[in-house]
C-alpha cells in the first residue's frame, strides 16, 4: 500500500483548530482551543488516522493483524481501513469467553467491515509481545504472512506519524493536552512541538507505567527523548472504560456548552483533567491551551468495561 493509496482516503488535514469560550478557563486567563482531530476522517478518526496511515503504507497491501479488547476503537479503525482499501484484516480479541457470545456493537461493526475475529484467553493476550507467542498466535489464526500492528496502533511508524500533530500545533498553543492509552500519540506529538511548547498526556488507565512506555516509544522512533511532556495519572476515574456519574455529568455539560459530542472513555477524562488543572492554577495567565479531540462517541461503547 503506497502513501498515495492512503492519501486516496481523503483525510482532512490539518485538522481544524477552534477557539472556544469557556468561563472555567477564561476566569484564570487561559485561552482554550480544541484541536478537532475527530474531523480528520469519518471512519479513521483522530489519532487512529495518524497512527494507521504510516502502517498501511508500510504494509504495502499485505493483510493486517492487530489486537484489542471487545470495545477497541483501534480494532474498528483497522477494520474500516481494510474495507476502504480492500485489505484483509484480522483482529485478535482479548477474552476467549467472548467467542461463544453474541457480538457487541463494536465487534459487529468490525465484522461488517470485513474483519475476521480470533478470540484468545487473557493470559495469552498479555504475552502477545513475546515473539514466540506472537508467532504461535499468527500461525493458529492462519495469518503468518500478515503485517502486524500492535494494540492501540502504537509503534515507531505510528509515533513518527503522530509527530505531524505536533507540527500542526506549532505557534498555536503553549500547552497541549491529550488523552493517553498506549502513549504513542503523546510520544509523537511531543516530538513535533516547537521548543517552549509542552504536552500533557492524561492517562485513562490505572498505574504508573505509561511514562516509561512513552520513553520507550520515543527511543524506538527517534533514538532518544524528544520534546517537553509529562503524563498526568490522576484522572483515570477508576481505570479504562470506567465512566462514573461525575464524569458522565461533566461530559454532558461540556456537550451542552460547546455543541461537541464528547467521547467518554478518552476525551472526557482529558477535558475534565484540563478543567481541574486550570482551576488548580497549573497554567499561568495568558496561557493558550489546546485540547486534542482524538475521538468521537460510538453507540454504547462508552458504557463498556472492556478494553
Amino acid at each position: 500500500m503506497s502513501r498515495s493509496s492512503t492519501a486516496a482516503l481523503r483525510p482532512r488535514l490539518p485538522s481544524p483548530l477552534a477557539d472556544v469560550d469557556d468561563d472555567r478557563f477564561a476566569r484564570h486567563g487561559v485561552r482554550l482551543l480544541l484541536k478537532r482531530d475527530d474531523l480528520i476522517h469519518p471512519d479513521l478518526i483522530g489519532n487512529k488516522w495518524r497512527k494507521l496511515a504510516p502502517n498501511l503504507a508500510a504494509a504495502q497491501g499485505r493483510a493486517l493483524v492487530t489486537f484489542g479488547g471487545a470495545y477497541s476503537n483501534h480494532l474498528r479503525a483497522t477494520a474500516a481501513a481494510g474495507r476502504l482499501l480492500g485489505v484483509p484484516t484480522l483482529g485478535i480479541v482479548r477474552g476467549h469467553e467472548l467467542a461463544d457470545r453474541p457480538l457487541n456493537p463494536s465487534l459487529t461493526r468490525c465484522t461488517a467491515d470485513g474483519m475476521r475475529l480470533h478470540f484468545i484467553d487473557r493470559s495469552t493476550y498479555r504475552e502477545k509481545g513475546d515473539p514466540a507467542v506472537l508467532a504461535a498466535l499468527l500461525d493458529a489464526a492462519s495469518a503468518a504472512d500478515s503485517f502486524v500492528v500492535p494494540e492501540g496502533g502504537s509503534n515507531a511508524l505510528a509515533v513518527r506519524g503522530c509527530a505531524e500533530l505536533g507540527r500542526e500545533l506549532q505557534d498555536h498553543a503553549d500547552v497541549v493536552g491529550l488523552a493517553c492509552g498506549t502513549g504513542g500519540t503523546l510520544a509523537g506529538l511531543a516530538a513535533g512541538l516547537s521548543p517552549g511548547q509542552r504536552a500533557i498526556g492524561v492517562s485513562v488507565l490505572k498505574g504508573d507505567f505509561l511514562t516509561a512506555d512513552v520513553r520507550a516509544l520515543q527511543e524506538e522512533a527517534f533514538g532518544g527523548p524528544r520534546g517537553d511532556w509529562r503524563v498526568e495519572e490522576r484522572f483515570h476515574f477508576g481505570g479504562y472504560a470506567r465512566v462514573p456519574a461525575e464524569l458522565a455529568a461533566f461530559a454532558d455539560d461540556f456537550e451542552q456548552r460547546h455543541g461537541l459530542p464528547v467521547e467518554r472513555l478518552y476525551v472526557a477524562k482529558m477535558l475534565y483533567a484540563l478543567v481541574a488543572l486550570t482551576e488548580a492554577g497549573a497554567f499561568a495567565p495568558d496561557t493558550t491551551l489546546a485540547a486534542v479531540i482524538s475521538g468521537a462517541p460510538f453507540e454504547d461503547a462508552q458504557s463498556s468495561t472492556s478494553r
